[in-house]
């Protein structure tokens, strides 16, 4: 993962990106009628047979939206690091299923376990995989999909650290090779409010954009306690969200859903960024090395700027948003409200829920032989959430190319629950965090 591969020009970025926009952007309304069409899928066999590698509370509710598609769909197989999480996933599954049991059909011999769990399920004949392991795997996971010829849904983000993001890229580039279908669960893109508010201001709604803030301000997230059994590996893959090789910090895990829709609507990507960070209320041992806070500020190449926060501290201001300033007025995007010369407000009524229309639209493009891959910018804006991190950790200014061109990699030197993880307690329990202008980031 550590080796440098060949990356796109910033101007194929942008524009390979807008394509992948434009094809998001009319996904909930195209594809849902593309399932009306001819079967194209498995040379006219209607099954499409699910695993899922990564049983925790996303991965499964990611299988349970898989699951709901239109169509005849069977989950066969399922993969996690520990037995617990897969018997408890597959427990909840059957109970969401019970009307229709034949959708879960995970015999016990297709249930695997361990850091190797991901190839055993590749290797029962599914179709398409789910990943949503912590995101450090994802990498990893995704290259071995795409060389097994498997559709993917993979959760964001898809990568922890440059390196992992030039691999996701490759095997992006390989997916296209193959027709494999690659949706990516960054679901505002499949949200009718969102969808239509971002072509608003594309069609000029609010005159020309020259800043944007984006959010994600909140208490925070679960802790789970040490367990005296645990080795140091276990430990923190249970506690994965506050160790940057497998989380990547809350502006990578979270942020990059708020980040992402303003690229989304920039229709391109950031070429600074600076900012500051740290520590000061989540601090104690079982908060491992991330941050609390982030502030950063990006700049794009014609010159606009998006400015950025987000929080992980009890009892402060919580906002999940985005808002743009035009020329002409404001919208509140994750609203779906403009104010300008003509104001407007997205009319809710009957909208669906987009975790299940990106199912819905990647299984449709995948029936009609027109599998839609999401998997650059899924690549590149979990990029600019690390381009971000680079920038708080730092507290200097980063440039997009350099870092994106940065061979540290955050993985371990090997997978295995006896191995030491990247990151050690000292010997008061805690976690050293990173310190600006002094750690290194790039």
């Amino acid at each position: 993962m550590s080796q440098p591969l060949s990356t796109p020009t910033a101007a194929s970025n942008r524009r390979d990106f807008l394509k992948t926009s434009t094809i998001a952007a009319v996904g909930a309304g195209v594809f849902g009628s593309l399932a009306s069409l001819p079967r194209a899928y498995a040379g006219g066999d209607d099954l499409i047979k699910i695993g899922l590698i990564g049983c925790g509370g996303r991965g499964t509710g990611a299988a349970g939206q898989a699951l709901s598609t239109q169509g005849n769909v069977k989950l066969i197989a399922m993969g996690d690091a520990f037995s617990d999480r897969l018997d408890s996933s597959l427990k909840n599954l059957e109970k969401k299923f019970q009307q229709h049991p034949e959708r879960v059909a995970v015999d016990e011999d297709h249930r695997f376990i361990g850091f190797d769990a991901y190839n055993k399920v590749l290797a029962t004949g599914v179709d398409l995989v789910i990943l949503a392991t912590p995101p450090g795997f994802r990498p990893i996971h995704f290259d071995a999909a795409v060389k097994a010829g498997k559709h993917v849904f993979m959760e964001k983000p898809v990568a922890v650290d440059a390196p992992g993001v030039r691999a996701v890229l490759a095997a992006v580039a390989e997916a296209k090779k193959k027709n494999l279908g690659v949706g990516v669960g960054l679901q505002r893109h499949h949200d009718a409010g969102y969808i239509e508010t971002i072509k608003r201001l594309r069609d000029g709604a609010i005159g020309d954009i020259h800043s944007a803030r984006a959010y994600w301000n909140s208490a925070g997230v679960w802790v789970k306690p040490r367990q005296a059994s645990q080795t140091e590996m276990e430990y923190q893959m249970r506690n994965w969200y506050y160790f940057n090789w497998l989380c990547g910090d809350h502006i990578v895990e979270q942020h990059i859903h708020n980040l992402d829709v303003i690229n989304w609507l920039k229709g391109a990507y950031p070429v600074s960024a600076n900012g500051m960070g740290g520590r000061q209320v989540r601090v104690g041992k079982d908060y491992g090395e991330i941050f609390d806070h982030h502030d950063v500020e990006f700049e794009y190449a014609d010159g606009s700027r998006m400015f950025s926060q987000c929080r992980h501290i009890p009892n402060t201001w919580s906002s999940v948003s985005e808002h743009v300033q035009g020329t002409k007025g404001t919208a509140d995007i994750s609203a779906y409200s403009i104010k300008g010369p003509d104001e407007w407000r997205f009319n809710k009524k009957g909208k669906k829920d987009p975790y299940q229309v990106e199912h819905d639209d990647l299984f449709a493009s995948i029936r009609a032989g027109n599998p839609i891959n999401e998997g650059e910018n899924g690549a590149l804006s979990t990029m600019t959430s690390i381009f971000g991190r680079m920038a708080t950790y730092s507290g200097k200014v980063v440039k997009w190319d350099e870092a994106l061109a940065s061979n540290l990699s955050l993985a371990p030197k090997e997978y295995d629950f006896k191995a030491n993880p990247p990151v050690l307690p000292g010997s008061d329990g805690m976690y050293a965090a990173a310190v600006p202008g002094v750690s290194r980031v790039i």
